[in-house]
């Protein structure tokens, strides 16, 4: 049995305020042609199908879409959502959904019943975990004791009625212990919640869904397949791909990924201001790509991030990376200040905020603006 594996689909994100919404579009295009050349037997979509927790009309339009054309190529799907959605919006319809073969965890409520798939081997089971807490579970369990994310998720895989005999897949949106992280990833989601790939340990195959990266914990069987775009600057570089399982007979698993090419690449250049605007510099780039741009010049360039848009329109961030913001000097108080000309004061500023001094032309207008400042105030 075949199964591609995806996640983190994250309709509807923005990214410095710009619209991601037709790159998602483009991707769910490159994914469709995926699923006709592969032709799995069922498509995993294990959480954050959207953002948000009130996704955009836009966005949901576009997973209507999605969901209707895997439909059309009778594909059978198993969904849950995760700790980005509202877990009644995406399960609702459901029960109607089911008629096309689109299967939709509901609102945990402490049962989890398997959804059964045949192949020349038998019966694939598979179970779907929404995104738990622990007050969810504790909720369903109330004479249980659960105090963390870890307690939680052994608590209801206990009460699963695990047929070992069978192939049994579970998909979920959880942190696992031993996740490699991107930065984002690290500040918003830190160690609280995390739970023991051990847990897992009488699947199958676990599909996983919550982090970025794609990668295996642990063994093979236990798997992030990963976004399918790069949604921060701190996942510049990653490849980005969805995961396609080949289950045999019981006891045999393989995995591999299939590499995405998204419609914008994320990106980092680096230059002057001058090498980055002329021409021959830029005509053979794809200057619509998603960009952080580093300058390296002396000087701050004036109104840099509105000239650069001109010519990339998609500037994501920009800095500088120069003497100045390469040594970091620490501003301390001066007990000589009062006996200080102001000129001095202002250069001795200026070089501890700088790391170097100020130009010939920097400390004429200085002398000029504070000569007419002391006119005025004798005047």
């Amino acid at each position: 049995m075949k199964l591609i594996h995806l996640s983190d689909l994250h309709l509807g994100k923005r990214l410095n305020e710009i619209s991601l919404l037709e790159d998602q579009r483009y991707i769910l295009e490159e994914i469709c042609q995926i699923l006709r050349q592969e032709q799995p037997d069922a498509v995993i979509i294990a959480g954050d199908v959207y953002d948000k927790s009130i996704p955009s009309a836009e966005s949901v339009q576009l997973f209507d879409e999605f969901l209707s054309r895997l439909a059309a190529m009778e594909l059978t799907v198993l969904l849950i959502s995760g700790n980005h959605d509202s877990p009644e919006r995406v399960s609702f319809g459901a029960s109607l959904m089911q008629r096309s073969r689109v299967y939709i965890a509901p609102v945990f409520d402490g049962t989890i019943s398997p959804v059964t798939l045949h192949d020349k081997y038998g019966e694939v089971r598979c179970y779907l975990l929404p995104f738990v807490r622990p007050a969810h579970v504790r909720a369903c369990y109330s004479d249980e004791e659960i105090n963390d994310y870890e307690d939680a998720v052994r608590t209801v895989l206990a009460h699963i009625p695990l047929d070992q005999t069978m192939r049994n897949v579970l998909v979920t949106h959880q942190f696992v212990a031993g996740a490699s992280l991107c930065e984002v990833q690290e500040r918003e989601i830190g160690g609280t919640d995390q739970v023991s790939a051990a847990l897992f340990a009488d699947f199958d195959y676990t599909a996983l869904g919550h982090i970025h990266r794609p990668q295996s914990i642990d063994s093979e069987t236990i798997r992030y397949c990963g976004s399918p775009l790069q949604y921060s600057l701190s996942e510049m570089g990653y490849a980005k791909s969805v995961t396609a399982v080949e289950l045999g007979e019981k006891g045999s698993v393989s995995v591999r990924e299939i590499p995405l090419k998204p419609l914008r690449a994320l990106r980092e250049i680096r230059g002057t201001y001058l090498e980055l605007t002329e021409k021959k510099n830029y005509e053979n780039t794809n200057t619509e790509d998603y960009l952080h741009i580093v300058l390296t010049d002396e000087e701050d360039v004036p109104d840099a991030i509105g000239k650069l848009r001109m010519i990339y329109p998609n500037l994501m961030k920009l800095d500088y990376d120069n003497q100045r913001t390469r040594t970091s000097r620490q501003i301390t108080g001066a007990d000589d200040a009062q006996e200080q000309k102001p000129f001095d004061l202002f250069a001795a500023l200026y070089e501890q905020q700088n790391n170097q001094p100020m130009s010939d032309s920097q400390q004429k207008f200085l002398k000029k603006l504070i000569d007419e400042i002391w006119e005025e105030e004798d005047a």
